[in-house]
């Protein structure tokens, strides 16, 4: 998940991916958008984005359940 320090829309897509879909059936692995250029330019204002271990969007602002519940 790209996201930002104090992103309540961050925090807000890490209590839905729990909800809807449990511990243990995800690994969530958090990174600033500003930490790479490449993600500033292309998500810096568009987080919280979730992406999956090959990089594909998944969900961005809010929780895309059926298209996470595809990746898993």
């Amino acid at each position: 998940m790209l996201s930002r320090p104090g992103c309540c829309l961050c925090d807000e897509l890490e209590e839905d991916l729990l909800a809807e879909f449990g511990p243990g059936r995800y690994q969530l692995e958090k990174a600033d958008v500003d930490s790479r250029p490449e993600w500033r330019q292309e998500y810096g204002i568009r987080i919280p984005v979730l992406l999956d271990a090959d990089g594909r969007l998944l969900s961005e602002g809010r929780l895309d359940p059926e298209r996470v519940a595809a990746a898993l």
